[in-house]
């Protein structure tokens, strides 16, 4: 079934998604980079769930001495249907507590619309996509409960005692929990309501709950490689990696030229011809371009990449832009800083028509390290190719 057919006739009650940012094993990871881990993450996950019309709410549990700035949060960046609630010590703890904001009034001024399936999800996986997202709450909706999996990467084993192997299990029969997981709401929350405190304290799979309590057997379903978990330092490089790529999918290259623009678009790797969007416009139009960027808030952020192309393919060996040209593009670089707008500009000159896709290739270049390194020290530089 494809996602339109999901949204037009499966899901036309309501599903709520739960981001778990209290889960036990990250409460130390979040005081210790709260604002470079949350307001990333935070920002990664609401802007991707907001965009899934059938998600009706999104609840965000986190730990209560940050509810507060997770608030301003969500103000900062006008997500909307977010609702903000207290974790509890464990994650177990804090999932439950999520979910009470739709059946006990202590835990929220307004009881919400009871959800037919409920999501959960955690803060240390930010780049799910919705299509697996979709495949699980489907099998939920089905069967109770499912969630995803992915095959494990080492062999699992067990020590005795004494600090020797007891033995190991074979890794072609076992596969790694992962998130997302979805439940019909009815089944989760009895399911947590008949926990013991052990279960709350040191329990971390929600699928052996749901099993155990209301014997519901979860569907699983094989999950995609973006499923992995956030947990040491290392991780936040590899993750700040993905998001700059993603970032960089789109790039507005704006120029000046016109009858010359086809021909070095047919010259362009096929690798960034398919990032750019083409706009031919002066430095007046750019302003509006930037006031448009600014108003809708996606530079608050990370840094949007503006990149003033200008072509000179003529024989006419003077260089083609002037001094005054170049003191208005710094001023005009140095004011939308400000505005974490980054504005390069970028010379294409080539005399010779041979070495024309060479100096292309050399652009292109140029042109994906801008975006990558988003350097605000060469705001306002004109780079030549």
């Amino acid at each position: 079934m494809d996602l339109s057919t999901l949204r037009g006739a499966l899901f036309k009650k309501n599903i709520t998604k739960i981001l778990n940012f209290c889960c036990y094993e990250f409460l130390c990871f979040i005081h210790l980079h709260f604002y470079l881990v949350i307001h990333v993450y935070f920002f990664w996950f609401c802007t991707d769930f907001s965009r899934i019309s059938w998600i009706s709410d999104i609840i965000v549990v986190v730990s209560p001495e940050n509810i507060e700035t997770m608030k301003t949060i969500i103000e900062k960046y006008g997500h909307k249907r977010v609702t903000v609630v207290a974790g509890g010590i464990t994650r177990h703890r804090s999932i439950f507590n999520g979910l009470k904001v739709f059946a006990e009034n202590e835990f929220s001024s307004h009881l919400l619309q009871k959800p037919e399936v409920v999501i959960i999800h955690d803060a240390v996986r930010p780049f799910v996509e919705e299509d697996i997202i979709s495949k699980v709450v489907m099998a939920a909706k089905e069967h109770g409960a499912a969630g995803a999996i992915r095959p494990l990467v080492s062999t699992v084993v067990a020590s005795a005692a004494d600090g020797f192997l007891d033995h190991s299990l074979e890794r072609a029969r076992y596969r790694a929990s992962e998130m997302p997981q979805a439940f019909l709401f009815d089944v989760i929350y009895e399911a947590y309501q008949q926990c013991t405190d052990y279960d709350l304290d040191y329990g971390t799979e929600c699928l052996h709950l749901a099993l155990k309590y209301c014997k519901t057997n979860a569907k699983l379903v094989e999950g995609t490689a973006d499923l992995w978990k956030v947990t040491y330092k290392r991780d936040l490089y590899a993750a700040e990696s993905i998001i700059k790529d993603n970032l960089s999918q789109q790039v507005c290259v704006i120029t000046n030229v016109k009858e010359t623009l086809a021909q070095v678009g047919f010259l362009l790797p096929e690798s960034l011809k398919s990032q750019i969007k083409e706009k031919r416009c002066a430095l007046q139009e750019t302003q509006e371009l930037v006031d448009m960027l600014e108003k809708s808030n996606i530079p608050l952020l990370c840094p949007v990449v503006l990149i003033l192309v200008h072509l000179d393919i003529s024989e006419n060996n003077s260089f083609s832009i002037g001094m005054e040209d170049l003191t208005t593009i710094k001023k005009f670089a140095r004011e939308t800083k400000k505005k974490n707008i980054l504005v390069y500009g970028l010379l294409i000159q080539c005399k010779d028509p041979s070495l024309l896709q060479e100096t292309v290739n050399s652009a292109a270049a140029l042109i994906m390290a801008i975006i990558k390194d988003r350097n605000p020290e060469l705001i306002g530089q004109l780079l030549v190719a």
